[in-house]
């Protein structure tokens, strides 16, 4: 009896492990007609997710990776990678780096692309990168489900970077901006200044992005800096390192270095370098409107409605006792309630003078 106890209670802990583990898995069972074949690899280094970036996804916040084969009963196959980072910042990172200018935009989870039949995507802090068979009408509606289905990081690390609201549309590139947290990160990448200059031991935030001009291509970088004196101090130090170069521009807005390379004297190109203009956001510690405590007319209007609530109150308990009386007056005639009106009563007249008897 003891051992079929202990055979119990050991197959509930495996099967509470094996839920808990499944729970923890990026990649679901199955989504959209498709079904998972096989084991979910698992991989929690860099270099096992990457063996050409591993310090690249470091740099991002790389958590852990999945790799799961899908098929179709139609015969169809699907390979997923689901790498997880650590916020939704690093999710959109590592989409940008591996994003290709030649990829076609696609409306999948928050940002997608795709080039034949490779579809990269990313939603929160995950990003996806599939691999299909072959592409057909609804294999985007399918991966929008995936994406739907995919955890999502809570709180603050859910935020995305706001760095790329300050980009310029007009004459972009599309598909070409990048984002870099790190130093392997921007060698990789062709960008106006090296990461000596860009100096990430104040840790920046820096993007990138191309455009086109009549007289030629230009590359745009912003870097954000914790604070504008900072921004201050790293301008002068970029000027004086490559202030005479013909083909570099720089000016700051802000907390943001703005740096350009290319053709930069043309006007296209000096109208993308001043496009870009910082807004700080003012939030303000003093009250914009009279809080309802400190209204004198609600004030006025409370002490009225205590006074109406008051003289309810009397009135209420007016007619109660009214009717007490009369109900003790009818059954309880010749009581303290219905003394007849000439009795007498008792008086000390201990202020009286008396003349006492001789």
């Amino acid at each position: 009896m003891k051992s079929f106890l202990n055979r119990i209670v050991l197959f509930l802990l495996l099967s509470v492990w094996m839920h808990a583990a499944a729970a923890e898995n990026i990649l679901p069972k199955s989504f959209a007609g498709w079904t998972q074949t096989g084991d979910i690899s698992v991989v929690t280094k860099p270099e096992q997710a990457d063996a050409a970036y591993p310090a690249v996804l470091g740099e991002y916040g790389f958590t852990k990776a999945e790799t799961a084969t899908y098929t179709r009963p139609d015969g169809r196959t699907l390979t997923i990678k689901a790498a997880q980072f650590k916020d939704a910042t690093g999710g959109y990172g590592a989409f940008t780096f591996y994003r290709d200018p030649a990829m076609k935009t696609e409306e999948i989870g928050t940002k997608a692309a795709s080039a034949n039949q490779r579809i990269l995507f990313f939603r929160s802090n995950i990003l996806v990168d599939a691999s299909l068979d072959r592409v057909t009408g609804m294999s985007a509606a399918e991966l929008r489900e995936l994406a739907g289905m995919l955890p999502d990081v809570k709180g603050t690390a859910g935020n995305l970077p706001t760095l790329p609201e300050y980009l310029p549309k007009q004459d972009a590139v599309e598909n070409s901006a990048k984002y870099i947290l790190g130093p392997q990160a921007l060698a990789a990448t062709q960008t106006p200044l090296p990461a000596d200059l860009a100096a990430f031991s104040v840790e920046p935030e820096i993007l990138t992005q191309k455009y086109t001009t009549p007289d030629g291509p230009v590359t745009l970088m912003l870097v954000e800096y914790p604070t504008p004196q900072i921004a201050i101090e790293r301008l002068r130090v970029i000027q004086a390192a490559q202030g005479s170069d013909p083909k570099f521009a720089v000016r700051r807005t802000g907390p943001i270095i703005v740096a350009e390379s290319g053709n930069v004297g043309n006007s296209d190109a000096k109208a993308v370098l001043n496009a870009v203009n910082y807004e700080a956001e003012v939030t303000w510690n003093e009250a914009t409107s009279v809080s309802k405590k400190d209204n004198v007319g609600n004030l006025l209007l409370a002490v009225f409605g205590l006074i109406g609530i008051l003289l309810l109150i009397g009135l209420v308990f007016g007619v109660f006792m009214g009717g007490i009386r009369v109900l003790l007056t009818r059954y309880f005639p010749g009581t303290v309630f219905d003394l007849p009106e000439n009795v007498e009563i008792l008086q000390l007249h201990i202020g009286d003078r008396t003349t006492p008897n001789k």
